[in-house]
């Protein structure tokens, strides 16, 4: 039996591009004002993403997934973060880890929401978001 062609994720348009980065601008804006040191931004591999990977005060690695929105229709964008994105942010984490040569830390998955509206911006941080 034939298989169906595989559904392919359309890439973004720029203007959800220049939306993206303005919000992961912003949310490692607020991390760095909270005193963490950014250690990378966008790392990309095959499996996936990372928006924003920084060490916090106390010496905790902390993986934050950042979700943008201008309409509000969809809900709050920390809510877009499923059990399945979680999952593959804790598998980003483990390969980001590894290729850095990263040793037994505490580790924190964050997400950072970013509203915008013509004239302002409003920035949520959920500190350790999810296990």
């Amino acid at each position: 039996m034939e298989q169906p062609p595989k559904k392919r994720k359309t890439p973004p348009s720029d203007d959800r591009k220049r939306l993206g980065n303005s919000g992961e601008d912003e949310a490692a804006e607020l991390l760095r004002l909270s005193g963490h040191r950014i250690l990378e931004r966008n790392f990309r591999t095959r499996q996936g993403e990372l928006d924003i990977v920084s060490r916090a005060p106390d010496g905790t690695l902390v993986f934050t997934e950042v979700k943008t929105d201008r309409s509000g229709r969809a809900g709050l964008p920390g809510e877009w973060i499923g059990p399945r994105k979680q999952r593959q942010v804790a598998r980003m984490a483990a390969v980001w880890m590894t290729l850095r040569h990263v040793g037994e830390v505490p580790v924190r998955f964050d997400a950072i929401c970013v509203r915008t509206r013509p004239g302002r911006t409003h920035v949520l941080h959920w500190p350790a978001a999810w296990m």
